[in-house]
């Protein structure tokens, strides 16, 4: 992950980075039927995390660019859960790494 430019003010009054880069080098979806569509899962992973992060920041780059290589310690996913819902829980698992809730390598 990376964040880069200047910041700029919150509408909370906090700074907020103008550019974040998120690079997730795979999904790895094991456990799951072969009904889970990887693209769909991907599409709705990057549709979440996009809105998450655009709505809460990234609490681990508050203080500037920082460069993370893992995030571990994340929860499980149930094998039951459509695309869609699973790509949206697995953002909301990923933007908990970021917001400091699980373990970081950097």
């Amino acid at each position: 992950m990376g964040v880069n430019g200047p910041h700029r003010e919150s509408a909370a009054g906090r700074p907020e980075p103008r550019e974040i880069r998120v690079d997730i080098g795979e999904l790895v979806l094991d456990g799951f039927g072969p009904s889970v569509d990887p693209r769909r899962v991907s599409a709705s992973f990057e549709r979440e995390l996009t809105r998450l992060v655009h709505e809460h920041g990234v609490p681990l780059a508050a203080d500037g660019a920082v460069s993370l290589d893992g995030l571990s310690g994340l929860p499980s996913m149930p094998a039951g859960l459509s695309a869609r819902r699973l790509g949206q829980e697995l953002a909301r698992a990923v933007h908990a790494g970021l917001s400091g809730r699980g373990e970081v390598t950097r």
